[in-house]
């Protein structure tokens, strides 16, 4: 099981490292992807930003595992506040498709580390 979360957690950082860049640059594509969720654009950076920092807690997770457990915990909620997002402006499911696989990755890592969490600094 540990070299297929590691393949998860890799999956999720590259995610996360790839859409982050593109929400924080301004691509035309994220830029137009808010003005079809009916999002201001200044919710697009703090998305980007939100990403960044999940993909750096994953990152980091692969040396302390508490940081995994924090990281897809971040990842599970990005996920459903982003299907309802698609949901509320009736996105069909086809363009849910790859949220939907990444909140499945997340929750898998979060399940497996989940008792790391109790060892994330700040929290003993």
């Amino acid at each position: 099981m540990h070299i297929v979360t590691i393949v998860m957690q890799s999956f999720l950082i590259f995610m996360f490292l790839m859409a982050s860049f593109r929400k924080l640059t301004g691509d035309k594509t994220a830029i137009e992807e808010f003005k079809t969720l009916r999002m201001p654009q200044w919710f697009r950076v703090f998305t980007g930003g939100y990403e960044l920092v999940t993909a750096a807690a994953l990152i980091i997770g692969y040396w302390n595992a508490s940081w995994i457990a924090a990281g897809s915990l971040l990842t599970v909620i990005f996920a459903i506040v982003g299907t309802f997002a698609m949901m509320r402006v009736k996105e069909p499911f086809k363009n849910m498709t790859m949220i939907i696989v990444i909140a499945i990755f997340a929750l898998i890592l979060f399940l497996s580390n989940a008792s790391n969490l109790a060892n994330f600094p700040e929290f003993n």
